[in-house]
């Protein structure tokens, strides 16, 4: 880690608040499960009050890794988003102290972020109803939760992966605690399901039902006395990590008026007020005749009170440890389902406590975060720990067969390769093999807590190679030759009639003169071996993590005509729709909108604006008067799918108007098998270069298409109607309008996305949209 992003990590973690933070969940006993469909599903800002100020402590089980979601930040898609938004989770978790559990257990999992969904039995179809549950039930009974609560309704208009968890946390109650029911762990009875009894519409969603009733609620009041901050902007503090969501945002220091919930379920009873009554605050309250329980109860009070007399701490942490461990010690075997799991959860609690209060500080940083199996990694490991009650001692901690030597750490042959979706996260806690082992004693007492080295160590695969491009498209009508980079010595099996030649040290893969259409999925091998490619994903909110699959080259071949035309592309990170049009062999130049200039438009018959480049493409929106006053004379635009909010106006972006829908839930066929039938067959966009027929409409991924066009200007055509099941039809996801000598196409279609599946009519639609105007 560089020291820029030490000191920043450094700077954002204070010991003293730090501190606080850490002795706030000792204030009870009770644990606090929220549950959800995404990374980002969590009601942050009420998490916050329920562990800073209520003093419960948390868990959020989440069922996909959001490989479906949008990347607001980078070029990452499917399983390679999937493991950036994982370590984006982790570190949301870290600023709430929350563990984290997965029901996505693998990239190829059922329990996956297969695209929008409008329906709960539709989700679970895909994801496996009796998997789900089975997941979230041993998740339950791994945590022993005492309340859980959803983040959103199943109510129609909701996401339909929000429904099928919501209707799986229903059905969970009681299947973690049927000791017949098929899922690993003992047996768990949840206290309380809560439901929440507020709206999930806004700009996504659109309830249909109005919310259950409020049965008690979770009050607004108050700020963390340290920081001052309200629990709404410690929640902000937490979603900022959700970046590739486009997530954190300034809400300022002002008190909420709390968060309105629906007892749904319960064994306790019904409540009086207030979200834990019925349920045991304190160890006593569960075994009032077990020894130690009350001193415990007692000691933990103490903690409290004495902050921040760090001594005071410190004292009454050795009489909560010594009392935690007579507790645990003279537990009967009756008492030990509700006892047991609490006693360990609150030893981790004072580890943290004991640590922080006596001022120790630990160094655990690893000189790289690659390292291939049977490698040596220098490794730096110091302990800081200041005179006082507190004695320690610092190892690595190290899976069996791996070695600390001398500043070292060796890994064995057989280590196996770094997870991108490991199922489990808590927050300090190692996030790969190495950690750092502290042990402590205070008062006679010892316990040991492992912590995370600075960076994680990422184990490459045993078998690697990697070809770039992964994913290669051949127009048949003119093949052209393709460079490739291969790893030395990886083999690459090739079609029939397919060459690959080295050529200015790399290699070109040569098609035959007339390849015939079709889809390859090649594999590499290495001595004989499938080898794995594996990609280091870092961003300086996240830190490094590796992604893994299969070392594949998807290679398609299609037959694409092409109209003669300059195109320039604008981009705002988040396509690449500029290096499939060239691979098509259209002539694309990307351009620099801070640098556009009449001069510019004036070399160019197409203008292609990828998706959200209104918003993220620094000097786009200046520029667009210039590009208006373009189309005009005679130019083709082409705009491919903007949110409302990004920066599209719909008075002054599009030469004329054109209002994107919202909520999205609203405005898009989630369908990608839906039908498509052409409204305006005639229309130059459909008929050349290339007919679109039945044919180009197959094969699609994800979606058909999102934040269509709600309203327009009738200069505009609507040219396709498509709906998803019992829903009425759409016409607003591709229009086009005769502006001046010129056209504006608006395509709301994931027609990039087709192009990165090598779906053929992805790339025969584009080469339409981009094909220019033919005057007169």
């Amino acid at each position: 880690m560089a020291d820029p992003l030490r000191l920043q990590a450094q700077r954002t973690r204070p010991e003293e608040l730090m501190l606080w933070r850490a002795l706030q969940p000792l204030r009870t006993v009770l644990r606090f499960m929220n549950t959800g469909a995404h990374p980002d599903d969590e009601t942050s800002a009420m998490l916050a009050a329920l562990t800073f100020r209520d003093g419960l402590s948390l868990a959020y089980a989440c069922s996909t890794r959001g490989e479906g979601g949008q990347n607001d930040i980078g070029r990452e898609a499917g399983t390679a988003l999937g493991a950036l938004r994982t370590a984006e989770m982790a570190r949301a978790c870290d600023v709430l102290g929350m563990t984290m559990h997965w029901l996505s257990e693998t990239p190829d999992d059922t329990i996956t972020d297969f695209g929008f969904s409008k329906s709960g039995s539709e989700t679970l179809g895909i994801w496996g109803h009796a998997r789900t549950l089975r997941r979230l039930a041993e998740i339950i009974r791994a945590d022993r939760p005492d309340i859980i609560c959803p983040t959103f309704l199943d109510v129609p208009g909701q996401h339909g992966h929000h429904r099928a968890m919501t209707q799986v946390a229903h059905e969970v109650i009681a299947a973690a605690a049927d000791p017949d029911f098929d899922a690993s762990g003992a047996p768990w009875q949840v206290s309380k399901l809560y439901l929440p009894a507020w709206s999930g519409a806004g700009t996504a969603y659109d309830d249909d039902l109005p919310p259950p009733p409020e049965t008690v609620r979770i009050p607004g009041h108050g700020r963390e006395p340290l920081s001052g901050w309200s629990w709404a902007e410690i929640g902000q503090h937490s979603r900022l990590y959700h970046a590739t969501q486009g997530m954190g945002r300034w809400v300022g220091p002002g008190e909420g008026p709390g968060w309105p919930l629906h007892l749904a379920a319960t064994a306790v009873g019904a409540d009086a007020g207030a979200l834990t009554d019925n349920l045991p605050h304190g160890f006593a309250a569960i075994a009032p005749d077990v020894a130690g329980c009350a001193d415990l109860d007692a000691a933990r009070a103490a903690m409290l009170a004495a902050f921040p007399d760090r001594a005071g701490i410190l004292d009454a942490a050795g009489r909560a440890l010594a009392a935690l461990r007579t507790a645990r010690a003279a537990c009967p075997p009756s008492l030990a389902d509700a006892l047991l799991h609490r006693l360990d959860r609150t030893e981790a609690q004072l580890a943290r406590v004991i640590r922080l209060a006596a001022g120790i500080r630990v160094e655990a940083r690893l000189e790289t975060d690659l390292a291939r199996p049977g490698a040596r990694v220098p490794a730096h490991l110091a302990l800081h720990a200041p005179d006082g009650p507190v004695t320690a001692r610092l190892d690595w901690a190290l899976p069996e067969g791996w070695a600390a030597t001398a500043g070292a750490i060796d890994l064995p042959d057989d280590a196996p390769p770094a997870d991108p979706y490991p199922t489990l996260y808590h927050p300090e806690c190692p996030e790969g093999p190495v950690g750092a082992a502290l042990s402590m004693t205070l008062a006679g007492q010892d316990l040991t807590t492992t912590l995370a080295p600075e960076s994680p160590l990422l184990v490459l695969p045993a078998v690697q190679a990697a070809v770039t491009p992964d994913a290669v498209f051949v127009n048949a009508r003119d093949p052209a030759q393709v460079a490739l980079g291969l790893s030395a010595g990886a083999a690459l099996a090739l079609p029939d009639g397919w060459t690959l030649a080295a050529r200015d040290g790399g290699s070109m893969l040569c098609p035959p003169r007339l390849p015939a259409p079709g889809l390859h999925r090649l594999a590499l091998h290495v001595d004989g071996q499938p080898a794995e490619t594996a990609t280091r994903i870092a961003y300086p909110h996240t830190g490094p993590m590796l992604h893994r699959a299969p070392a594949v080259l998807r290679l398609r071949v299609a037959d694409v005509a092409l109209a003669a035309a300059r195109i320039g592309y604008i981009g705002g990170g988040n396509d690449r729709a500029d290096h499939w049009m060239r691979a098509m062999g259209a002539d694309v130049a990307t351009l620099d909108p801070a640098a556009l200039s009449p001069a510019t438009l004036s070399g160019l018959d197409t203008l292609v604006v990828g998706i959200f480049a209104m918003k993220s493409a620094p000097g786009l929106a200046a520029a667009l008067p210039a590009i208006h006053d373009w189309v005009r004379t005679g130019g083709t635009l082409l705009t491919l799918y903007h949110r409302p909010w990004d920066n599209w106006h719909p008075d002054t972006t599009p030469p004329a108007r054109l209002e994107v829908g919202q909520p999205s839930l609203r405005w898009r066929v989630t369908d990608q098998r839906a039908a498509v039938t052409h409204l305006a067959p005639d229309h130059p966009v459909l008929t050349g270069p290339n007919p679109i027929g039945p044919a180009d409409w197959d094969g699609w991924v994800k979606e058909r298409g999102l934040y269509f066009a709600r309203a327009w200007d009738p200069v505009y055509t609507p040219l396709l109607e498509m709906a998803d099941p019992e829903e009425a039809p759409h016409h607003g996801a591709l229009l086009s309008a005769e502006i001046g000598a010129g056209r504006h196409t608006h395509c709301a279609l994931i027609v990039h996305l087709q192009m990165e599946a090598l779906v053929p009519g992805g790339f025969r639609l584009m080469a339409n949209m981009i094909a220019p105007r033919k005057p007169g």
